[in-house]
């Protein structure tokens, strides 16, 4: 079974060997950090939210979390690509999704998680 943990770009959550297989998920590259240093193995933009929904989350992340993640799943549930994602990341032991949001709780690499966690487990 195929592991999922999540890290943030920035500050301590630094490149780790024990990381396993990095997916980085965000569809606009981290402010400030460099591609020759940036260690990961896959970019997946077409997982981030449409940017409809991004937009509309940002307006008011405090207040809007529960139903931008509600929306955000749906997306992720009939998009084509998470279901290649979830078959690719199954064949990893540990995969890390990395996000560039300051926010540790409350960003779409918690939502990417929870999804592709349940999709592995109706996959199996």
């Amino acid at each position: 079974m195929t592991k999922i943990q999540i890290k943030r770009v920035y500050g301590d959550e630094t490149e780790n060997p024990a990381d396993g297989y990095r997916v980085f998920v965000d569809r606009l590259w981290p402010r400030g950090v460099s591609k020759a240093e940036f260690g990961y193995d896959d970019w997946e933009k077409a997982l981030a939210p449409s940017p409809e929904l991004r937009e509309w989350f940002h307006e008011d992340r405090e207040s809007r979390w529960d139903e931008f993640a509600a929306r955000y799943k749906a997306e992720l549930e009939q998009s084509a690509a998470m279901l290649e994602f979830v078959e690719h990341i199954s064949r990893y032991p540990l995969v890390t999704l990395l996000y560039g949001s300051k926010d540790t709780e409350h960003n779409q690499a918690v939502v990417i998680q929870e999804v592709a966690r349940k999709l592995l487990v109706t996959s199996e």
